[in-house]
């Protein structure tokens, strides 16, 4: 009963328009009476203001530079998948928990948002999984590592003059 229950909905939604799109190339796609693409065109007649731009080419920085920066003037540095107020991921959720229990700023980017600059971390910290986690411009790792520094009281020390700076009254 079940499985025929199943096998007349997937019947049913394979029929439904939106199910019969197809591709015509890459980032596009039709459907009899619609297209949708996921580029935007390069063309002549549009204004200027409306052309996509890349600002990180104008700006003569490399994604690389960019990485160096975050890791260098940020004393806590995490690349995540989401936010710290919005995590996207479990990992880096749990990332997130632990190093707020310490009261200790934290600068972040969502690496969900530009898969160059997931690249360019990677290539940086020679290290291919997600949130990766730099502490005083040193790379400490992912979650699992930080939780395993929280639990054995090694995260408390690396963190405690980067938490005294942060209670110190300007």
């Amino acid at each position: 009963m079940a499985r025929s229950l199943s096998s007349i909905l997937l019947k049913g939604v394979a029929g439904l328009p939106a199910a019969r799109l197809t591709t015509l190339a890459s980032g596009s796609f039709y459907q009899p009476g619609m297209r949708f693409s996921t580029t935007v065109p390069n063309d002549p007649d549009t204004h200027e203001d409306f052309r996509p731009t890349n600002k990180l080419e104008s700006s003569g920085f490399s994604l690389k530079d960019i990485v160096e920066q975050d890791v260098k003037d940020n004393p806590i540095m995490l690349y995540m998948k989401g936010v710290p107020d919005l995590p996207r991921c479990g990992f880096s959720s749990l990332a997130v928990r632990v190093l707020k229990e310490y009261n200790v700023p934290l600068s972040a980017r969502n690496i969900l948002e530009d898969p160059e600059l997931k690249n360019a971390v990677k290539s940086f910290s020679n290290w291919p999984t997600f949130p990766q986690i730099f502490i005083k411009g040193e790379f400490v790792g992912g979650s699992d590592i930080i939780l395993n520094m929280h639990q054995t009281g090694e995260l408390r020390e690396k963190l405690k003059d980067v938490a005294a700076n942060q209670e110190k009254p300007e």
